[in-house]
Protein backbone atom coordinates (compact mmCIF):
# COMPACT_ATOMS: atom_id res chain seq x y z
CA UNK A 1 0.00 0.00 0.00
CA UNK A 2 2.01 3.47 -1.08
CA UNK A 3 -1.40 5.65 0.04
CA UNK A 4 -4.66 6.41 1.91
CA UNK A 5 -7.35 8.73 0.57
CA UNK A 6 -10.19 9.89 2.74
CA UNK A 7 -13.45 12.52 2.57
CA UNK A 8 -16.09 13.76 4.50
CA UNK A 9 -18.00 16.84 4.90
CA UNK A 10 -17.20 19.98 7.58
CA UNK A 11 -19.98 18.95 9.58
CA UNK A 12 -20.54 21.24 12.47
CA UNK A 13 -19.69 20.28 15.83
CA UNK A 14 -21.37 22.02 19.21
CA UNK A 15 -20.22 22.12 22.92
CA UNK A 16 -21.94 22.38 25.74
CA UNK A 17 -21.10 25.76 27.04
CA UNK A 18 -22.03 24.52 31.12
CA UNK A 19 -18.93 22.18 30.58
CA UNK A 20 -16.60 22.80 33.76
CA UNK A 21 -13.50 25.48 33.19
CA UNK A 22 -10.37 22.91 32.51
CA UNK A 23 -11.33 20.01 31.24
CA UNK A 24 -10.75 18.98 27.96
CA UNK A 25 -13.85 19.06 25.19
CA UNK A 26 -12.95 18.10 21.96
CA UNK A 27 -13.92 16.09 18.66
CA UNK A 28 -11.60 14.97 15.93
CA UNK A 29 -12.69 12.58 12.65
CA UNK A 30 -9.24 11.37 10.99
CA UNK A 31 -7.85 9.55 8.71
CA UNK A 32 -4.21 7.61 10.19
CA UNK A 33 -1.45 5.64 7.88
CA UNK A 34 0.59 3.51 9.56
CA UNK A 35 3.09 2.53 6.59
CA UNK A 36 4.89 -0.29 8.50
CA UNK A 37 3.28 -2.16 11.00
CA UNK A 38 5.69 -4.45 12.73
CA UNK A 39 6.37 -1.63 15.37
CA UNK A 40 2.32 -2.29 16.48
CA UNK A 41 -0.27 0.13 16.92
CA UNK A 42 2.29 2.90 18.58
CA UNK A 43 4.90 2.53 15.09
CA UNK A 44 5.36 5.42 13.85
CA UNK A 45 2.67 6.82 11.99
CA UNK A 46 0.58 9.65 9.75
CA UNK A 47 -2.55 11.23 10.78
CA UNK A 48 -4.65 13.85 8.84
CA UNK A 49 -8.30 15.07 9.43
CA UNK A 50 -10.62 17.56 11.15
CA UNK A 51 -9.99 18.80 14.41
CA UNK A 52 -12.89 21.01 16.68
CA UNK A 53 -12.28 21.94 20.17
CA UNK A 54 -13.89 23.51 23.18
CA UNK A 55 -11.40 26.81 24.16
CA UNK A 56 -14.23 28.47 27.01
CA UNK A 57 -17.52 29.39 27.63
CA UNK A 58 -18.31 30.43 24.25
CA UNK A 59 -15.49 29.94 22.39
CA UNK A 60 -14.27 27.06 20.17
CA UNK A 61 -11.94 25.81 17.59
CA UNK A 62 -12.24 24.20 14.11
CA UNK A 63 -10.38 23.12 11.36
CA UNK A 64 -8.01 20.36 9.82
CA UNK A 65 -4.61 19.12 10.81
CA UNK A 66 -2.19 16.71 10.26
CA UNK A 67 0.46 15.11 12.54
CA UNK A 68 3.54 12.77 11.65
CA UNK A 69 4.41 11.09 14.85
CA UNK A 70 8.51 9.26 14.46
CA UNK A 71 10.96 7.89 16.04
CA UNK A 72 11.67 10.15 18.89
CA UNK A 73 8.89 12.65 19.21
CA UNK A 74 6.08 14.10 16.90
CA UNK A 75 4.95 17.32 15.02
CA UNK A 76 1.60 18.71 14.32
CA UNK A 77 0.98 21.46 11.51
CA UNK A 78 -2.74 23.49 11.22
CA UNK A 79 -4.19 23.35 7.38
CA UNK A 80 -5.19 26.90 6.25
CA UNK A 81 -4.75 26.24 2.47
CA UNK A 82 -8.31 25.19 0.96
CA UNK A 83 -11.26 26.71 0.23
CA UNK A 84 -13.04 27.69 3.80
CA UNK A 85 -11.04 24.57 5.86
CA UNK A 86 -12.13 26.28 9.42
CA UNK A 87 -15.57 26.73 8.66
CA UNK A 88 -18.74 24.25 9.24
CA UNK A 89 -20.20 24.52 6.19
CA UNK A 90 -21.30 20.71 5.04
CA UNK A 91 -18.71 21.19 2.25
CA UNK A 92 -16.65 18.59 0.84
CA UNK A 93 -13.30 17.98 1.88
CA UNK A 94 -10.39 15.32 0.90
CA UNK A 95 -7.45 13.87 2.93
CA UNK A 96 -4.37 12.02 1.24
CA UNK A 97 -1.30 10.69 2.37
CA UNK A 98 0.80 9.17 -0.98
CA UNK A 99 4.60 7.42 -0.37
CA UNK A 100 6.85 9.41 -2.38
CA UNK A 101 8.85 8.05 -5.34
CA UNK A 102 12.09 7.48 -3.68
CA UNK A 103 12.58 7.18 -0.26
CA UNK A 104 10.54 6.19 3.18
CA UNK A 105 8.74 9.27 3.55
CA UNK A 106 4.97 10.06 2.55
CA UNK A 107 3.54 13.84 0.96
CA UNK A 108 -0.06 14.98 2.48
CA UNK A 109 -2.10 16.56 0.29
CA UNK A 110 -5.70 18.44 1.40
CA UNK A 111 -8.11 18.82 -1.14
CA UNK A 112 -5.90 17.31 -3.65
CA UNK A 113 -2.94 19.78 -2.94
CA UNK A 114 0.42 19.42 -1.27
CA UNK A 115 0.52 20.45 2.65
CA UNK A 116 3.40 19.37 3.60
CA UNK A 117 5.82 16.05 3.89
CA UNK A 118 7.32 13.60 6.65
CA UNK A 119 10.48 13.37 7.52
CA UNK A 120 10.39 10.47 10.02
CA UNK A 121 8.53 7.29 8.70
CA UNK A 122 9.80 3.88 8.79
CA UNK A 123 11.19 2.07 5.78
CA UNK A 124 8.23 -0.09 4.73
CA UNK A 125 9.47 -3.72 2.93
CA UNK A 126 7.96 -5.14 -0.15
CA UNK A 127 4.95 -7.03 1.25
CA UNK A 128 4.97 -5.50 4.56
CA UNK A 129 1.32 -4.77 6.04
CA UNK A 130 0.30 -1.50 6.51
CA UNK A 131 -2.90 0.01 8.03
CA UNK A 132 -5.64 2.75 7.62
CA UNK A 133 -7.73 3.84 10.18
CA UNK A 134 -10.70 6.12 10.19
CA UNK A 135 -13.36 7.35 12.47
CA UNK A 136 -14.06 9.93 15.49
CA UNK A 137 -12.75 10.64 18.64
CA UNK A 138 -13.94 12.68 21.34
CA UNK A 139 -12.87 14.19 24.70
CA UNK A 140 -15.59 15.03 27.39
CA UNK A 141 -18.49 13.19 25.56
CA UNK A 142 -20.92 14.22 28.10
CA UNK A 143 -20.25 18.17 26.60
CA UNK A 144 -19.97 17.66 22.72
CA UNK A 145 -22.63 16.56 19.93
CA UNK A 146 -21.35 15.25 16.52
CA UNK A 147 -23.52 15.89 13.86
CA UNK A 148 -23.43 12.23 11.26
CA UNK A 149 -20.48 11.86 9.17
CA UNK A 150 -20.14 9.98 6.54
CA UNK A 151 -16.24 8.81 5.95
CA UNK A 152 -15.21 7.09 2.72
CA UNK A 153 -11.15 5.79 2.67
CA UNK A 154 -9.84 4.54 -0.19
CA UNK A 155 -5.62 2.58 -1.12
CA UNK A 156 -3.30 2.98 -3.43
CA UNK A 157 -1.70 -0.35 -4.43
CA UNK A 158 2.06 -0.44 -5.50
CA UNK A 159 0.28 -1.07 -9.05
CA UNK A 160 -1.19 2.99 -8.35
CA UNK A 161 -4.34 2.02 -8.50
CA UNK A 162 -6.70 3.03 -6.14
CA UNK A 163 -9.05 0.81 -4.48
CA UNK A 164 -11.86 -0.01 -1.60
CA UNK A 165 -10.58 -2.69 1.28
CA UNK A 166 -12.45 -5.62 1.40
CA UNK A 167 -15.27 -6.54 3.60
CA UNK A 168 -13.22 -8.88 5.31
CA UNK A 169 -10.39 -7.05 5.93
CA UNK A 170 -12.06 -3.80 8.06
CA UNK A 171 -12.80 -4.03 11.63
CA UNK A 172 -15.19 -2.07 13.78
CA UNK A 173 -14.04 -0.68 17.24
CA UNK A 174 -17.22 1.61 19.20
CA UNK A 175 -15.16 2.58 22.51
CA UNK A 176 -18.05 4.83 24.14
CA UNK A 177 -20.93 1.63 22.90
CA UNK A 178 -24.02 1.55 20.59
CA UNK A 179 -26.90 4.04 21.80
CA UNK A 180 -28.98 1.95 22.61
CA UNK A 181 -27.36 -1.25 22.64
CA UNK A 182 -27.04 -3.71 25.58
CA UNK A 183 -23.81 -3.48 27.16
CA UNK A 184 -22.18 -6.96 26.91
CA UNK A 185 -20.61 -6.82 30.18
CA UNK A 186 -24.08 -5.74 31.91
CA UNK A 187 -27.12 -6.68 30.52
CA UNK A 188 -28.95 -4.57 32.70
CA UNK A 189 -27.13 -1.86 31.03
CA UNK A 190 -27.99 0.11 27.56
CA UNK A 191 -25.77 2.92 26.33
CA UNK A 192 -27.79 6.04 25.98
CA UNK A 193 -26.66 10.03 24.86
CA UNK A 194 -24.36 11.65 25.81
CA UNK A 195 -21.97 8.90 26.13
CA UNK A 196 -22.92 6.68 23.06
CA UNK A 197 -21.96 6.70 19.48
CA UNK A 198 -24.31 6.32 16.65
CA UNK A 199 -22.32 4.07 14.18
CA UNK A 200 -23.18 2.27 10.74
CA UNK A 201 -21.07 0.34 8.41
CA UNK A 202 -22.21 0.37 4.99
CA UNK A 203 -20.91 -2.51 2.98
CA UNK A 204 -21.34 -5.49 0.76
CA UNK A 205 -17.81 -7.00 -0.53
CA UNK A 206 -16.57 -3.77 -0.19
CA UNK A 207 -16.29 -1.24 2.24
CA UNK A 208 -18.17 1.68 1.03
CA UNK A 209 -18.93 4.52 4.16
CA UNK A 210 -18.38 4.37 8.02
CA UNK A 211 -21.03 6.60 9.57
CA UNK A 212 -20.44 7.76 12.83
CA UNK A 213 -22.18 10.52 14.95
CA UNK A 214 -22.68 11.57 18.79
CA UNK A 215 -25.43 12.87 20.10
CA UNK A 216 -25.50 15.10 23.19
CA UNK A 217 -27.20 15.42 26.48
CA UNK A 218 -30.76 16.55 26.64
CA UNK A 219 -31.16 20.31 27.28
CA UNK A 220 -27.91 20.67 26.79
CA UNK A 221 -26.78 24.69 25.71
CA UNK A 222 -24.98 24.00 22.50
CA UNK A 223 -21.90 26.20 21.76
CA UNK A 224 -20.65 26.44 17.81
CA UNK A 225 -16.91 26.62 16.29
CA UNK A 226 -16.04 30.02 16.65
CA UNK A 227 -14.73 30.71 12.72
CA UNK A 228 -14.44 33.86 10.88
CA UNK A 229 -17.49 35.81 9.00
CA UNK A 230 -18.28 34.43 5.52
CA UNK A 231 -20.91 34.55 2.92
CA UNK A 232 -21.80 31.65 1.48
CA UNK A 233 -21.06 31.38 -2.36
CA UNK A 234 -25.17 31.63 -3.26
CA UNK A 235 -25.27 35.07 -1.05
CA UNK A 236 -26.43 37.92 -3.09
CA UNK A 237 -24.06 40.02 -4.83
CA UNK A 238 -20.95 37.17 -4.56
CA UNK A 239 -20.39 35.56 -7.66
CA UNK A 240 -17.75 32.77 -7.63
CA UNK A 241 -16.83 31.95 -11.46
CA UNK A 242 -16.54 27.95 -12.20
CA UNK A 243 -13.31 26.87 -12.64
CA UNK A 244 -12.52 26.07 -16.22
CA UNK A 245 -9.18 24.51 -18.32
CA UNK A 246 -6.43 22.34 -16.75
CA UNK A 247 -4.44 23.11 -14.38
CA UNK A 248 -1.22 20.24 -13.91
CA UNK A 249 -3.42 17.92 -16.63
CA UNK A 250 -6.07 18.21 -14.14
CA UNK A 251 -9.71 19.57 -15.63
CA UNK A 252 -10.71 22.13 -13.06
CA UNK A 253 -14.36 21.85 -13.97
CA UNK A 254 -14.97 18.44 -13.60
CA UNK A 255 -12.86 18.87 -11.03
CA UNK A 256 -14.69 21.58 -8.95
CA UNK A 257 -18.41 19.36 -9.66
CA UNK A 258 -17.20 16.36 -8.49
CA UNK A 259 -15.80 18.01 -5.09
CA UNK A 260 -19.38 19.27 -4.51
CA UNK A 261 -21.27 16.07 -5.78
CA UNK A 262 -19.29 12.63 -4.71
CA UNK A 263 -15.09 13.49 -3.97
CA UNK A 264 -14.73 9.67 -3.22
CA UNK A 265 -15.20 9.30 -7.34
CA UNK A 266 -12.83 12.27 -8.01
CA UNK A 267 -9.87 10.15 -8.89
CA UNK A 268 -11.15 7.93 -11.10
CA UNK A 269 -13.98 10.38 -13.12
CA UNK A 270 -11.80 13.46 -13.56
CA UNK A 271 -9.54 13.45 -16.03
CA UNK A 272 -5.96 14.28 -15.07
CA UNK A 273 -6.50 13.98 -11.42
CA UNK A 274 -5.22 10.42 -10.39
CA UNK A 275 -1.84 10.98 -12.56
CA UNK A 276 -1.47 15.00 -10.69
CA UNK A 277 -1.45 13.84 -7.21
CA UNK A 278 0.94 11.11 -7.66
CA UNK A 279 3.51 13.92 -9.60
CA UNK A 280 3.03 17.38 -9.32
CA UNK A 281 0.51 17.09 -6.14
CA UNK A 282 -0.74 20.35 -6.51
CA UNK A 283 -3.79 19.43 -8.43
CA UNK A 284 -6.94 21.82 -8.03
CA UNK A 285 -6.23 25.87 -8.22
CA UNK A 286 -9.01 26.80 -6.60
CA UNK A 287 -7.89 25.52 -3.11
CA UNK A 288 -4.35 26.51 -3.37
CA UNK A 289 -4.51 30.04 -1.84
CA UNK A 290 -4.38 29.96 2.07
CA UNK A 291 -7.50 31.31 3.48
CA UNK A 292 -5.69 34.10 5.23
CA UNK A 293 -4.60 35.71 2.04
CA UNK A 294 -8.71 35.47 1.03
CA UNK A 295 -10.80 38.57 1.45
CA UNK A 296 -13.30 38.17 4.63
CA UNK A 297 -16.80 38.91 3.73
CA UNK A 298 -18.43 40.16 6.50
CA UNK A 299 -22.11 40.34 7.23
CA UNK A 300 -23.94 43.42 7.87
CA UNK A 301 -24.74 43.36 11.19
CA UNK A 302 -21.73 42.35 13.28
CA UNK A 303 -22.35 39.12 15.65
CA UNK A 304 -21.38 38.50 19.18
CA UNK A 305 -17.77 36.76 19.34
CA UNK A 306 -16.21 35.10 22.23
CA UNK A 307 -13.20 36.94 24.23
CA UNK A 308 -10.00 36.70 23.25
CA UNK A 309 -7.87 34.14 24.31
CA UNK A 310 -5.71 34.95 27.25
CA UNK A 311 -2.01 33.48 27.80
CA UNK A 312 -3.34 31.73 31.01
CA UNK A 313 -6.41 30.07 28.97
CA UNK A 314 -3.36 28.96 26.32
CA UNK A 315 -1.17 27.66 28.88
CA UNK A 316 -3.93 25.40 30.77
CA UNK A 317 -5.07 24.18 27.01
CA UNK A 318 -1.43 23.18 26.18
CA UNK A 319 -0.59 21.69 29.32
CA UNK A 320 -4.04 19.60 28.99
CA UNK A 321 -3.25 18.64 25.15
CA UNK A 322 0.26 17.42 25.66
CA UNK A 323 -0.44 16.21 29.30
CA UNK A 324 1.69 17.92 31.45
CA UNK A 325 1.26 19.64 35.09
CA UNK A 326 0.08 23.58 34.15
CA UNK A 327 2.97 24.68 36.21
CA UNK A 328 5.72 23.50 33.74
CA UNK A 329 4.42 24.94 30.69
CA UNK A 330 5.58 28.58 30.43
CA UNK A 331 4.17 31.20 27.91
CA UNK A 332 5.80 34.05 25.65
CA UNK A 333 4.24 35.88 22.59
CA UNK A 334 5.01 36.76 19.13
CA UNK A 335 4.50 36.86 15.57
CA UNK A 336 3.90 33.62 13.41
CA UNK A 337 6.36 35.44 10.91
CA UNK A 338 8.81 35.97 13.38
CA UNK A 339 8.49 33.53 16.39
CA UNK A 340 11.88 34.97 18.01
CA UNK A 341 10.35 38.41 18.06
CA UNK A 342 8.46 39.31 21.03
CA UNK A 343 6.00 41.34 20.12
CA UNK A 344 2.95 40.82 22.50
CA UNK A 345 -1.16 40.08 20.93
CA UNK A 346 -2.36 43.34 20.85
CA UNK A 347 -5.11 43.51 23.87
CA UNK A 348 -7.51 45.37 20.85
CA UNK A 349 -10.75 43.61 19.77
CA UNK A 350 -8.67 42.30 16.49
CA UNK A 351 -5.23 42.06 17.10
CA UNK A 352 -2.65 42.18 14.51
CA UNK A 353 -2.37 39.37 11.92
CA UNK A 354 -0.08 36.88 12.95
CA UNK A 355 0.12 37.39 16.38
CA UNK A 356 0.15 34.30 18.51
CA UNK A 357 0.90 33.04 21.54
CA UNK A 358 4.02 30.05 22.15
CA UNK A 359 3.95 27.26 24.47
CA UNK A 360 6.93 25.24 25.59
CA UNK A 361 7.80 22.81 28.23
CA UNK A 362 10.40 19.97 29.19
CA UNK A 363 8.22 18.15 30.75
CA UNK A 364 7.63 14.42 29.74
CA UNK A 365 5.16 14.22 27.47
CA UNK A 366 3.41 11.68 24.72
CA UNK A 367 2.39 14.72 22.36
CA UNK A 368 -0.94 14.96 20.95
CA UNK A 369 -1.44 11.32 18.90
CA UNK A 370 -2.82 8.94 21.51
CA UNK A 371 -0.23 6.47 20.31
CA UNK A 372 2.47 8.21 20.76
CA UNK A 373 5.51 7.40 22.94
CA UNK A 374 6.46 9.01 25.88
CA UNK A 375 9.45 12.07 25.05
CA UNK A 376 10.80 15.15 26.40
CA UNK A 377 9.76 18.52 25.73
CA UNK A 378 6.97 20.21 23.44
CA UNK A 379 6.91 23.73 21.69
CA UNK A 380 3.30 25.00 19.94
CA UNK A 381 1.96 28.18 19.16
CA UNK A 382 -1.56 29.30 19.05
CA UNK A 383 -3.31 32.13 17.51
CA UNK A 384 -4.02 34.91 19.49
CA UNK A 385 -6.86 35.88 17.67
CA UNK A 386 -8.93 32.77 17.55
CA UNK A 387 -6.74 30.68 19.95
CA UNK A 388 -6.59 27.99 17.14
CA UNK A 389 -3.54 25.28 17.20
CA UNK A 390 -1.46 26.58 14.77
CA UNK A 391 1.58 23.84 14.68
CA UNK A 392 3.10 21.94 17.71
CA UNK A 393 5.95 19.73 18.26
CA UNK A 394 7.40 17.27 20.93
CA UNK A 395 10.68 15.18 21.64
CA UNK A 396 13.34 14.95 19.03
CA UNK A 397 11.13 16.30 16.06
CA UNK A 398 11.70 19.81 17.91
CA UNK A 399 15.22 19.84 16.50
CA UNK A 400 13.98 19.56 12.73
Amino acid sequence: MIGAFATWRNTPITFDSAAPQGTTVQASNYLTMVPNTEGGMFANHIELGLYAEKTGPTGSTYGPRWTEVGNSGGKTHAITQGIDPDKPNNVNHTYMTIRQASGDQWDVLYDFNWVGSTTDQLKVPRGNPNRIDIGLEVMGPQYVTVPEIANRVQYMAENKTWSRSATADTAQAVTLGICGQKSPWDPNFTYAPPNCFNAKLTDNTKFTQWTVSKPGAAGSSPVAPRTAPFVPQSAPGRVDPAPVGTFNGTDQGALARCMAEDPNSCLATVPGLAECVRTAKQCNAAALTPTASRPTHAPSARSATPPLPSPVEIRGRAAAAFGVPVQDVHVSTGSSRDTAGKTAPSADPQPEAGAVWTVESQATTKGLSARGTAVRGFRATYSAVSGQLLDACWGQMCAR
